[in-house]
């Protein structure tokens, strides 16, 4: 039996189509990404369609997203050419990230490239990769812990939009934020926006009630200098 991890993301295909990710809670059969149709005039309408398998289990795969977009186009270096094909996929528990190309088949996506842990770690500063975005500059995919899986500060690593290597982490300069979970931007107005959840561990192994009740998980938004990399407020 597999999930739908909570709060995982929902990706829009072409050819109609949804990516979904799916794991095994036991971590016994090897995470997946599932296609599900979504043309109304099909046979096949909300049906799986496509299944592709992840190397390893565990992975607790979450939100996920497309290497192109409109920022990303919008940027020096791209003019327009990039490619909206690839999935960039985070674990959350494993720190290993996934991508997987859906252009050869869009109903059976391939893994085209995988970011270990490691360089995530040694490149970025970051471990438990959480969300993901293409943007200007490159992609960024935000992360709660810091290098070793620990509790941080957590933050943005940013990946190269044609080679997904680890450029490293977006920040310069981050004031006192330290809890990290979604980015995104305003770019007419060079601000960024990060929210905040918590820590490793204080999602891992269950909600401590003392850490809610103390009022321990991160409740600010963050606003920054999209050029700069730089806390404002």
């Amino acid at each position: 039996t597999f999930y739908r991890s909570p709060g995982a993301a929902i990706a829009a295909a072409p050819e109609q189509l949804a990516y979904v990710v799916a794991y095994d809670p036991a971590g016994e059969a090897k995470d997946a990404l599932a296609v599900v149709d979504c043309d109304s005039s099909s046979s096949s309408y909300g049906r799986v369609v496509g299944w592709s398998e992840f190397p390893t289990a565990g992975n607790e795969l979450h939100h996920f997203g497309w290497n192109a977009c409109s920022s990303a186009l919008c940027h020096d270096g791209h003019d327009g050419h990039a490619e909206r094909r690839y999935l960039v996929v985070p674990g959350i528990r494993s720190s290993n990230t996934y991508v997987l190309d859906t252009k050869p088949d869009p109903r059976n996506p391939v893994l085209a490239h995988t970011i270990e842990a490691d360089e995530l770690a040694s490149k970025a500063g970051y471990s438990r990769p959480h969300t993901v975005h293409c943007g200007p500059g490159g992609i960024f995919m935000s992360a709660l812990g810091g290098p070793n899986g620990d509790d941080g500060p957590g933050g943005v690593a940013l990946l190269d939009h044609d080679t997904f290597a680890v450029v490293g982490s977006w920040e310069k300069d981050r004031g006192p934020q330290q809890f990290a979970y979604d980015v995104w931007w305003h770019l007419n107005h060079d601000t960024a926006i990060t929210s905040e959840w918590g820590s490793p561990s204080m999602i891992e192994d269950g909600l401590n009630p003392e850490d809610l009740l103390g009022r321990r998980f991160g409740h600010h938004l963050n606003f920054w200098s999209l050029s700069e990399g730089k806390l404002t407020q």
